[in-house]
């Protein structure tokens, strides 16, 4: 089947079209056209957002009002998570379908999702997350990332538990704090890399610890990428620690991220130092935005738009040039979506035909708006809007 979409403008303020062919474009730009071609009214035309880190398995989206609280330490947020969680009826899927047809209403047509696995859920949540991808497979792209949000090496049976969510589906290793969480970082990265190695997949280690701490376990995670050959593969999520160190010592770390192609993911936060995306990527580093938790227990807030989360990145930093908005647009598109590893990304000849479609002059002007009504189309045919 082939679809014309015309009437657009691109990210340049070029008015073009789009004709798609089996879930692929065929064509992009101008004077391009059909006699049945899809009027598009001039609408701005961006890829189709990726959401490289959330927590499906854990929203409370559709539920009532559950407010969050403040604790001094992770681990009473992560013990309020399961009274809260082990108290709800709903089921997982339901939860999270409900949260996946708000982000695909906003243009999200690809999602990495960390899944929680513990002793005492066992692989419960897991095999939710894959009842739920296989409902949503014509709709949305999902990866998965088995999450030891309880620990890993501390707390016995959790170890197995990841393997054989590894072996149901799930794409990608997690890890959680090997320091502040485990109190064995070696041990916990020895065996989330060897088991990736084994397994063949990628890791993504959730690293909240600070400073020198936080510093030092970011250059264990690379000494561990580069002896287990997983350059390309590996994700660092939050690393506030970049945020803390001095100059030297994060121009050094972020060149040797960028050698290693080790991504790095920020939900962009208020309360906390987060890595300097701009520096970092100007050292060749991957940096995406995610929106880690939505409407859940750590936390009411979030509503799955990717725009606004690129906005709340280039809020978070001050940013108001057009370079910049660019830049922080790619954190929600590109740059996550190569963090990924997500293929065909892209407005190109021979890229899948994700797109969507936004009432607004420019990308300065999307973020500042995140106009409603969006059209998205996934495969080459609208799907939402």
């Amino acid at each position: 089947m082939t679809t014309t979409y015309t009437n657009l403008r691109d990210i340049d303020g070029q008015s073009i079209g789009i004709r798609c062919t089996g879930g692929v474009i065929e064509a992009i730009g101008a004077g391009i056209t059909a006699p049945d071609a899809v009027d598009c009214e001039g609408r701005l035309v961006l890829p189709a957002f990726v959401e490289p880190h959330v927590h499906l398995d854990k929203t409370l989206w559709g539920e009532g009002w559950q407010p969050g609280r403040r604790a001094a330490r992770l681990r009473d947020y992560i013990d309020n998570e399961r009274r809260v969680l082990t108290a709800n009826p709903t089921p997982p899927e339901e939860r999270a379908s409900r949260l996946l047809a708000e982000m695909l209403r906003h243009g999200t047509t690809a999602v990495r999702s960390h899944i929680d696995v513990a002793p005492d859920m066992g692989l419960s949540h897991v095999e939710a997350m894959l009842r739920l991808r296989e409902s949503w497979r014509d709709k949305v792209d999902l990866q998965f990332v088995a999450f030891p949000q309880q620990g890993l090496l501390c707390r016995p049976g959790t170890t197995e538990l990841i393997r054989q969510a590894i072996d149901l589906g799930v794409e990608t290793v997690g890890g959680l704090d090997p320091a502040g969480i485990d109190g064995d970082p070696d041990g916990q990265l020895r065996f989330v890399f060897d088991l990736a190695v084994e397994k063949g997949v990628g890791v993504d280690i959730h690293l909240h610890d600070k400073g020198e701490l936080g510093a030092w376990q970011i250059e264990r995670i690379a000494d561990y990428a580069e002896a287990s050959g997983l350059a390309g593969k590996v994700m660092v999520s939050h690393a506030y620690c970049l945020g803390m160190i001095a100059p030297a010592r994060l121009e050094k770390i972020g060149r040797r991220l960028a050698d290693l192609q080790i991504s790095l993911m920020t939900s962009a936060p208020a309360d906390v130092a987060v890595p300097p995306v701009e520096r970092l990527t100007e050292l060749g580093v991957t940096v995406c935005c995610g929106s880690d938790g939505i409407r859940d227990a750590w936390s009411p807030l979030g509503n799955g738009d990717m725009l606004e989360r690129a906005f709340l990145t280039a809020y978070r930093f001050d940013w108001n040039t057009d370079v910049d908005f660019r830049r922080a647009l790619g954190c929600a598109t590109e740059n996550a979506a190569k963090a990924i590893g997500l293929s065909g990304y892209g407005l190109r000849a021979g890229g899948r035909a994700d797109f969507v479609m936004i009432e607004a002059l420019n990308v300065g002007d999307a973020l500042g708006r995140r106009p409603a009504g969006r059209r998205v189309v996934r495969r080459g045919s609208v799907v939402s809007g």
